[in-house]
């Protein structure tokens, strides 16, 4: 089997995050044997923002320069890293009430029609619905469901969506929350959150 292990927290060895995403890969990793686990830092290796060049560049007809060129293959590689996957593993930070920049360049990759969804008379379907994937989410306030800030998180909430439009319906979700509140919560809801993580079953 094949596992994608992504990265997006800028904030490295103090990311709960990323913290939360290692155990997740080091879980799997002991319970499935041969597992093939491919890692992406998004914040160390970021990919550039999409641009109309791009997407204009992706045609057969179309001539580029070098730079081009290396963009093209880039999103192709991350493109196939993530169709070759059985399981992804994504650590989420939660930044200004959304994702981080670089894992939106990250998205922007891998949704392409006719790859991982296609247009069809009766709406968008998704083609990676036999993918599993594992969020590791960490939030610095409180925005879980019935708080008063559950409106303002869009992290958790948009991975949701962009996962559901291409098929993948049920990600399994570990948060932790409340991490920027004070030490105490921060260990509290860091251990939750592993404790969690060891629950998970294997395959």
């Amino acid at each position: 089997m094949k596992l994608l292990h992504i990265d997006s927290s800028i904030l490295g060895g103090n990311s709960v995050s990323r913290a939360l995403s290692k155990a997740t890969v080091e879980r799997l990793r002991a319970e499935i044997p041969g597992l093939e686990v491919t890692y992406r830092d998004l914040a160390a290796d970021p990919i550039g923002h999409l641009t109309g060049s791009y997407l204009a560049g992706q045609s057969a007809q179309t001539q580029h320069d070098q730079a081009m060129q290396e963009d093209l293959a880039l999103g192709g590689r991350v493109l196939e890293e993530f169709l070759a996957a059985d399981i992804v593993v994504i650590g989420v930070a939660l930044y200004n009430f959304t994702i981080p920049s670089q894992l939106k360049t990250w998205i922007d990759r891998i949704l392409v029609a006719g790859k991982t969804f296609r247009y069809t008379e009766s709406g968008p379907e998704g083609l990676a619905g036999d993918k599993r994937v594992i969020l590791t989410v960490a939030r610095g306030g409180f925005y879980g469901e019935g708080t008063p800030s559950a409106s303002f998180e869009h992290a958790e909430t948009y991975m949701r969506s962009v996962l559901a439009f291409i098929g993948i319906a049920e990600p399994e979700v570990v948060v932790a929350e409340g991490i920027a509140v004070g030490p105490e919560q921060r260990e509290r809801a860091t251990n939750e959150a592993l404790t969690a993580i060891a629950g998970l079953k294997a395959a």
